[in-house]
This record gives C-alpha cells, sequence and structure tokens, in this order.
C-alpha cells in the first residue's frame, strides 16, 4: 500500500495557499485590520480541520487492512471536471473531492488514472485563477514519483512555495473553506462507502465487524471536524452552497451526538460492538452531501 492521504493533504493546503496569500487592494487602515481579523480566524479555522483529519496514511493503511479491494463507484468520474467550471463555488467544492479521490486511487496504485485526476484538477485551478498549482512538469513529475511517499512530498512540498499569488477579492476566504469542506465530505463518503459495499459473505458478521472497527473508529472520530466545520462555515455568507453544507453538517453532527458511541467506549463498556447499522445515518447523509457537491 503506498502512502497517498499525505499527499491528500499537501494538495489541499497547495490551493489554500494560493487562495490565502492574496492580499486585498489599498484601503481604508480599518477596513483592512477588520478583513485581515476575520481572514486570520478563518485560516485558523481550516488548519484546526485540517488537524482533526485522519492522520496522513491512516486511511490507507486501514483500507488495505480490511481487504476491501479497490471500488471505483466510490470516486467522481474525473469526465465530470467541466460541468463545474460556470462557478467559482462548485468548482472549489469539487477540487476538495477530487483531491481525496487521488489520495484513494493512489493508496491502490491506480497510477493513470491518479494522472487524469490531477489533470482535471489543473483544469478547474486554473479557472479559479491558482495558476502554477499544477503545470505539466508537475504532472510528469508527480507521476513519476507517485510510487516514492518521499520524493513526492517533497515536490508537492516544493510546489506550495511556489504558489503565486492569483485570487483576489472577498471570495477568497470562502473558496478556501469549500476546498477543505469538499475533501472532508469525500473522505467521510469514502469511509462510510467501504464498509456500506464490504461484502457480507466474505466473513461471519462478528469477524467481520472486527475487520472494519478500526475504520468505524475512525469515522466515529470525526465528529469534532465536523463542529470545527460547522463554526467555520456558519460564519460565512449563508447564500448557496454554503447554506446547504451547513444544513447537511448539522443533520451529521446531530447524527454523530445520538451515537454518543466514543463516551461509551471511553468507558470501557465491554460488550459494544460497532456494526455497519450504527453508521446508517451518517453514510446516509455523507451520501447526500457528496451528492449535492458532485451533481
Amino acid at each position: 500500500m503506498k502512502f497517498t492521504r499525505f499527499s491528500s493533504l499537501l494538495f489541499i493546503v497547495l490551493l489554500t495557499a494560493g487562495v490565502w496569500s492574496c492580499g486585498p487592494s489599498t484601503k481604508e487602515e480599518k477596513n483592512d485590520e477588520d478583513f485581515q481579523t476575520s481572514e486570520d480566524a478563518l485560516k485558523s479555522q481550516i488548519e484546526v480541520i485540517i488537524d482533526n483529519l485522519p492522520s496522513p496514511s491512516e486511511i490507507p493503511y486501514l483500507l488495505e487492512s480490511t481487504g476491501a479491494e479497490f471500488n471505483p463507484g466510490l470516486v467522481n468520474d474525473s469526465k465530470k471536471a467541466d460541468q463545474y467550471l460556470t462557478k467559482n463555488d462548485k468548482i472549489a467544492l469539487n477540487l476538495g473531492i477530487y483531491a481525496t479521490d487521488i489520495g484513494y486511487l493512489s493508496s491502490y496504485e491506480k497510477t493513470q488514472q491518479a494522472i487524469e485526476y490531477l489533470t482535471a484538477c489543473k483544469s478547474m485551478a486554473d479557472n479559479l485563477g491558482v495558476v502554477g498549482s499544477f503545470d505539466l512538469e508537475i504532472l510528469k513529475k508527480f507521476e513519476a514519483n507517485i510510487a516514492n511517499k518521499d520524493s513526492l512530498a517533497a515536490m508537492l512540498d516544493r510546489s506550495v512555495q511556489e504558489t503565486h499569488k492569483y485570487l483576489t477579492g472577498d471570495s477568497r476566504d470562502k473558496l478556501a473553506a469549500l476546498i477543505v469542506t469538499g475533501s472532508f465530505v469525500e473522505g467521510l463518503y469514502i469511509s462510510t462507502g467501504v464498509i456500506k459495499t464490504y461484502p457480507k459473505d466474505l466473513l461471519p458478521d462478528d469477524k467481520r465487524n472486527l475487520v472494519l472497527t478500526p475504520l468505524m473508529r475512525v469515522i466515529l472520530e470525526q465528529e469534532k471536524s465536523v463542529d470545527e466545520l460547522l463554526k467555520m462555515l456558519g460564519a460565512m455568507d449563508q447564500a448557496a452552497p454554503v447554506a446547504e453544507m451547513v444544513a447537511d453538517l448539522t443533520a451529521l453532527q446531530a447524527s454523530y451526538r445520538a451515537l454518543n458511541l466514543e463516551e461509551k467506549i471511553r468507558n470501557n463498556k465491554a460488550n459494544l460492538v460497532l456494526t455497519d447499522k450504527n453508521l446508517e445515518d451518517i453514510t446516509a447523509i455523507a451520501e447526500k452531501m457528496r451528492k449535492t457537491i458532485t451533481g
């Protein structure tokens, strides 16, 4: 299994670095200070969310440990990228989706498909004005190093440093937030999708649940990320698509609260067994959010 979650997170950081790096044009001193305070707060919230996502190698490792085969139905078709180019909000959300898809594809060594997704991301990033995030040279280097985690990380890190200031206007923080939101939704969608589609006749129920429990725990641990996403998006203009994301995340938050499984686990309830049924509501909401973003 190749290390890939790090590449996805670096991709997100690369894009949001381009988003955050743009300073406002000359304005009154007070407006500059207010804007900077708001921008710094949002950037901090995004960093908290990234910090609370599964660690770089965690999901690929857990996917491998379940023995689940690659499921092509869990990634968003890269050919749909062109249909997202009409609106910046849609581009940003689906850049997050594709970033996570690249990690899933790479973890199963689907190198050529990962390159196709990178190409789609280049087109989308260019349309957002984040020119320089991906060019032909970067794509070639990614392809050459996709099986080498250290070289890949170093290459993407250099790309972050070379990202130029392109996006302007007050929408840049919103776009950065939507990229992170899209990535979170896709990570939850793929994780719950692996559990939902894991063969039920491969192992007895008790052993099947035992194999899937580590991945289920990772999903349950995302409750804090949901809380942080709601704080971040709740502070933004509630026009579409933010309002719909907030509504769905609020429902997702309620589903997590209702389970209260992590507290039971901390209290050493030895008879607690995690099953697919525990995650039915979370899975349904993740599917709804993902369909909203990619549809």
